[in-house]
């Protein structure tokens, strides 16, 4: 199967009032920017890289310039080195000069690599969790760039990892029976009033969640301290309740409030201050103990995330896939994060559909903990194979692919 062609489409959604409010992002219009990989058949790859709105098409440009190269590439030869591919796209030296591996330029390369595995995928007609199971830990270790891991990570030692968790496999294939555990993220949106928060709250445990998260970081801390106990207060002692910052508060702001906070016995609190400050994560993990720190949303590549694992920065891994470099950037990071003893709970800007696929992997495949999936509604009438979720739980995609395919 050859890829023939690349098309670029600019999708961006308008949302309701306060839908996806945050502190940081207070009037999101959420967007992707799609690289399609054509192909000498009706097989189409499609790949995901997620935006605001704004900006957008420079991201699209760039999946232009990043994209070039995989015309005329038959998709089995381009996977089965995919690692060394992977590298030379991302090390190109006149586009690593804007980055390196940050910003618009990583965003497109995730778009063009989700696009290369959803393509590899269909072409083995299965979907993408099934594909990379598939792999034996040499063909998955061959689809990662591990430079910049020699001293924490080396392929021998991936490779060592994945086989490892080949006995124990079956323990866990109980998952693909289940379905994987979802988190409700919608509870709490920033600019929702607290009586929506509440009536919410209640929706999301009829609809069998009993985990869910509030979004945090006013500039009058009281209501926040207030929203999470009104919260805590209607789903119970036994729920487990997240509360997110989005990068609002510098170092003392946040320890001040996850002081507070900390009466409602959150799960974790997420990132509570810039993303790239390592040591103030540090800082703030070490003083709120045994209360935890997630991140991840934002930090933008795998060297980054690195030191926040060596830091001991972050107690849950939320790498997303639509924000690192795709898929196999993704899968690297699991693997040292599985490594490091950190559990990986990723951040869901696809909207959880080609996450369905990798937190399975992620479990069967590597070991990792089956905690949850966050679950994120609000463009599924947009998808052709949209996330499906029962009783609280995301149930296993059967579609060849990674679900990335948009209605037109």
């Amino acid at each position: 199967m050859y890829i023939t062609s690349i098309e670029i489409k600019d999708k961006r959604f308008n949302l309701p009032d306060g839908v996806g409010s945050d502190a940081t992002h207070t009037t999101p219009q959420y967007a992707y920017a799609v690289c399609c990989l054509r192909t000498d058949s009706p097989v189409t790859g499609i790949g995901l890289a997620f935006t605001l709105g704004a900006g957008t098409d420079l991201v699209c440009k760039a999946i232009d310039y990043i994209s070039v190269a995989l015309k005329g590439r038959e998709i089995e030869e381009l996977m089965a080195d995919f690692g060394n591919e992977y590298r030379r796209i991302a090390d190109s030296p006149s586009l690593r000069w804007l980055g390196p591996h940050k910003g618009v330029i990583h965003l497109a390369l995730a778009a063009v690599v989700n696009a290369c595995y959803d393509l590899w995928a269909k072409s083995r007609q299965v979907p993408l969790w099934q594909l990379l199971l598939d792999l034996t830990p040499a063909q998955l270790v061959n689809t990662l760039d591990l430079s910049y891991f020699e001293e924490v990570l080396t392929r021998d030692q991936a490779i060592a990892l994945l086989e490892n968790q080949l006995p124990a496999r079956n323990e866990r294939t109980g998952v693909l029976s289940t379905g994987y555990k979802g988190y409700d993220t919608s509870v709490g949106w920033f600019n929702y009033p607290d009586e929506k928060i509440v009536a919410n709250t209640r929706k999301a445990m009829d609809n069998g969640f009993n985990a869910m998260k509030l979004k945090v970081g006013s500039d009058d801390p009281g209501r926040d301290i207030r929203r999470a106990a009104l919260i805590r207060q209607t789903a119970g002692d036994t729920a487990t309740i997240m509360v997110d910052a989005n990068q609002k508060w510098n170092l003392p702001q946040a320890l001040y409030v996850c002081e507070k906070l900390g009466d409602i016995n959150p799960f974790w609190i997420e990132e509570p201050t810039h993303p790239d400050d390592v040591i103030g994560h540090q800082a703030i993990a070490r003083a709120i103990a045994p209360f935890k720190v997630a991140t991840g949303e934002h930090i933008p590549n795998k060297v980054i995330f690195k030191n926040f694992l060596q830091a001991k920065a972050m107690d849950f891994c939320q790498v997303d896939a639509v924000r690192v470099g795709g898929v196999s950037e993704f899968l690297t990071i699991s693997l040292l994060a599985r490594q490091m003893g950190v559990p990986v709970v990723p951040h869901v800007g696809d909207m959880g559909q080609i996450h369905q696929h990798l937190v399975l992997f992620n479990h069967i495949g590597m070991g990792h903990e089956h905690l949850f999936l966050e679950h994120i509604p609000h463009l599924r009438p947009y998808f052709v194979q949209p996330a499906e979720i029962t009783g609280g739980y995301y149930q296993v995609p059967q579609v060849p692919g990674s679900s990335s395919d948009l209605k037109d």
